[in-house]
């Protein structure tokens, strides 16, 4: 008998690899064809020309990765110190208004880029390096919030109350208890943050300009300006090194994260703040305010003209800008840009959701050799974050026309590139919760005469729907407000409302910069709309993710 169980199990289990790579297919073959390819093309092109180790052994290409790396750790110290009070509030306070300051958090972290550059370009006219780490901290601060916050929620504040008891201090207790315990949350954060900073497009290209530049601005010039492909290539190996880098921080902290959430308890630990705690969440709402700071600046440059207030920019969006700035309306870049959003979502949540059922699957075998081929595909699925989407971008440019169909003039290119940009997202939010789906739960499913198909629908699809609308709304946003590939692909008689943005505000003419921050209102309208369905569809207490 029980040799017949093993032997069972053994075929559910070889079916069940069978079944894990058949899912992984699409995903994998998509990543494939529209990321790898096209990277390895460009880097291809520029190691052709023999320039890349030219370019290796220039000065200038270290002292400009040095200054990418300087202003992100920047970013990230900042983003880390002010996220953590955040933390504390949305972890620890039970207070009025809470689900309203879990918007706001989201809010910045959802804005289009180019919004935020012009958003601190109207409190910094100027620009600068500090306006690039401040904005990019601004840009950022919620993932430290969310990320440690969904920990500290899950911490067992008995312990804490423990030292308390026997004579510690608060800051005793804290320091030598939460603290530590919160530490894999805290890397896992600081990780993700970094490489966002790192890469950051359209926050250096709006407050740095020609004098600040950073490894993704520069791939840009190089690549769009200057047709410097070996340039582009070397400096892309550059960033791509680092990118690895901060994912395999981010990996292992994720992986010390899992098992600190299992040792805590998931008692919800949310009271009224009591003596010093008060302190922490003035804190906290001391930097709300600042989020919102920026905010506000940019809805009061939208309405305010050279004498006085004014519609003149939102009126303007129904037409082509002062002295014909734009080959379409600002309207018309809008629904370009809700439709190619629509697109690239779809396309992702496809994508996204097969792979992350993939590594679910892998990493869930007994056999070393499938798990740690779970550990890299999910690695791999986070790769597209981290490289130049300009680099991407230029890539199908390159490559696409080799296909049997030219998608290189095809209304889905933009969408095709977005997706790439989202996919990561998409896994890092369903992928936590399919793991903690209970095994049990799909055997006792199949037990009863269940296929697998029905085993998805009527056990694992509600338990992860909220995530899936979360996942969709979240990259809704993201793909509405990509700049990056888009400003590079986009066709200049159908642009996106971002790449519109940027067009109308390197323009001359008030109106046409009252029209660019009237565009920007425009978006983040939308975003916080988005923000506020995400947080309504969040399950109690739960994470956003693995962010």
């Amino acid at each position: 008998m029980a040799r017949a169980t093993r032997g069972l199990t053994a075929r559910s289990r070889s079916g069940s690899l069978w079944a894990a790579a058949a899912l992984g297919v699409l995903p994998f073959a998509f990543l494939g064809l529209f990321f790898a390819w096209p990277v390895a093309a460009i880097i291809r092109f520029g190691v052709a020309d023999g320039g890349v180790v030219d370019t290796l052994v220039e000065a200038s290409t270290w002292r400009l990765a040095g200054f990418t790396v300087a202003q992100a750790l920047a970013a990230t110290v900042v983003a880390v110190l002010a996220g953590f009070p955040l933390a504390f509030l949305l972890a620890r306070v039970r207070l009025p208004g809470i689900t309203v300051v879990r918007t706001l958090v989201l809010v910045p972290f959802v804005l289009p880029t180019v919004v935020v550059g012009l958003a601190f370009r109207a409190l910094w006219p100027d620009g600068g390096v500090l306006s690039i780490v401040v904005a990019n901290a601004f840009f950022n601060i919620a993932v430290v919030a969310r990320t440690v916050g969904g920990l500290w929620s899950q911490l067992d504040p008995r312990v804490e109350d423990a030292a308390r008891s026997l004579g510690a201090s608060r800051w005793r207790a804290f320091s030598t208890v939460t603290l530590p315990a919160l530490l894999p949350a805290v890397s896992s954060a600081a990780a993700v943050v970094f490489l966002f900073c790192a890469t950051s497009f359209g926050v250096v290209l709006m407050l740095g300009g020609n004098q600040y530049r950073t490894l993704e601005t520069e791939i840009y010039l190089r690549t769009v300006n200057l047709l410097d492909l070996s340039g582009a290539a070397a400096l892309s190996l550059v960033q791509l090194g680092a990118v690895i880098a901060a994912l395999v921080v981010g990996a292992l902290a994720r992986r010390r994260n899992e098992t600190a959430a299992r040792l805590g308890s998931a008692r919800h630990a949310a009271r009224r703040p009591e003596g010093g705690e008060w302190g922490v969440v003035a804190a906290a709402v001391v930097v709300l305010g600042l989020l919102l700071t920026p905010i506000v600046a940019l809805v009061v440059r939208s309405m305010l003209g050279r004498e006085g207030w004014t519609l003149d920019g939102y009126r303007a969006l129904s037409g082509f800008g002062q002295d014909g700035a734009l080959n379409v309306t600002g309207w018309d870049a809008a629904l370009n840009s809700l439709r190619t959003a629509s697109d690239a979502t779809v396309l992702a949540l496809l994508v996204g959701v097969l792979a992350a059922v993939t590594v679910v699957v892998l990493r869930r075998f007994p056999q070393r050799g499938a798990r740690a081929t779970g550990e890299v595909a999910d690695a791999v699925l986070m790769l597209p974050l981290g490289v130049s989407a300009v680099t991407v971008g230029f890539g199908y440019l390159v490559t696409l026309g080799d296909l049997p169909w030219d998608l290189r003039t095809s209304p889905l290119l933009v969408p095709l590139a977005q997706a790439l940009v989202i996919i990561p997202m998409v896994v890092r939010l369903v992928l936590p919760v399919l793991r903690s789906v209970d095994e049990r739960l799909r055997q006792a499913a199949a037990t009863l005469g269940a296929g697998p198909v029905r085993v998805w629908r009527e056990v694992d699809f509600p338990l992860v729907a909220r995530s899936l609308v979360a996942a969709a709304a979240f990259g809704y946003v993201v793909a509405l407000g990509e700049f990056g590939a888009t400003s590079f692909l986009a066709r200049p008689d159908a642009p996106t409302l971002p790449v519109a943005v940027a067009d109308l505000i390197s323009r001359p003419g008030e109106l046409n910069h009252l029209m660019a921050y009237a565009g920007c209102v425009l978006l983040m309208v939308v975003t916080g709309l988005v923000a506020a369905l995400i947080e309504s569809v969040r399950a109690p207490h739960a994470r956003l993710g693995e962010f």
